[in-house]
């Protein structure tokens, strides 16, 4: 956003640049994640279920397969609704943020750059995460219903390779961060020549 339409709100913004001490972004995200990986992981223990049986009976845990993929379903669905909020918060944050234009990164791309790939791709990572939980659930309400083995290999390999794509997405919203300082307040205070030493004691 403009620089001067940004300064316009003047004292209601911190020093991270948002009107909240605490960004809700990056910790939004961080449940988008875990869920979807929880999710994806319980369904291939659920898959893998009777190769590890042996495992679970040596430690003596009770586990039903059924409960593996509960699991693996519930997680799902809570990474789908708690990922809306995660984008929303991303683009209203994204709105208020003035990165240095004169910095790359380590990939070698501006700030705009970095942005517009980062907002892009958590649209398309939203639209993915929908998908993958419609189709858990096509699964396990249908196809599937009456099957001890509630999802397919050709799904799990697709929750496999969008945990790698989210690693993908996932470095670039580092790199705003760390490398471009936005939203964070360590980084604004040096920026204005402040002594984090004094700041937060």
């Amino acid at each position: 956003m403009n620089a001067e339409l940004i300064n316009q709100l003047g004292d209601q913004l911190g020093p991270n640049g948002l009107p909240y001490s605490i960004p809700l972004h990056p910790n939004l995200v961080h449940l988008t994640l875990g869920l979807f990986i929880i999710g994806i992981t319980f369904d291939i223990v659920g898959a893998l279920f009777p190769f590890q049986k042996w495992v679970f009976k040596f430690f003596a845990i009770s586990v039903e397969r059924d409960n593996l993929f509960d699991v693996g379903w519930y997680n799902m669905v809570g990474s789908s609704v708690i990922t809306c909020f995660t984008v929303a918060a991303g683009f209203y944050e994204m709105l208020l943020a003035q990165p240095p234009a004169d910095v790359k990164s380590a990939w070698g791309l501006p700030a705009m750059d970095t942005m517009i790939w980062h907002g892009v791709g958590g649209v398309l990572l939203l639209t993915i995460i929908i998908g993958m939980t419609v189709w858990r659930g096509y699964q396990r309400f249908v196809t599937r219903r009456d099957e001890e083995k509630q999802v397919q290999w050709r799904y799990l390999i697709a929750g496999v390779t969008v945990m790698f794509i989210m690693y993908l997405h996932g470095t670039l919203g580092a790199q705003l961060a760390a490398e471009f300082g936005v939203h964070n307040t360590a980084d604004s205070l040096l920026r204005l020549g402040k002594d984090l030493n004094t700041m937060f004691n």
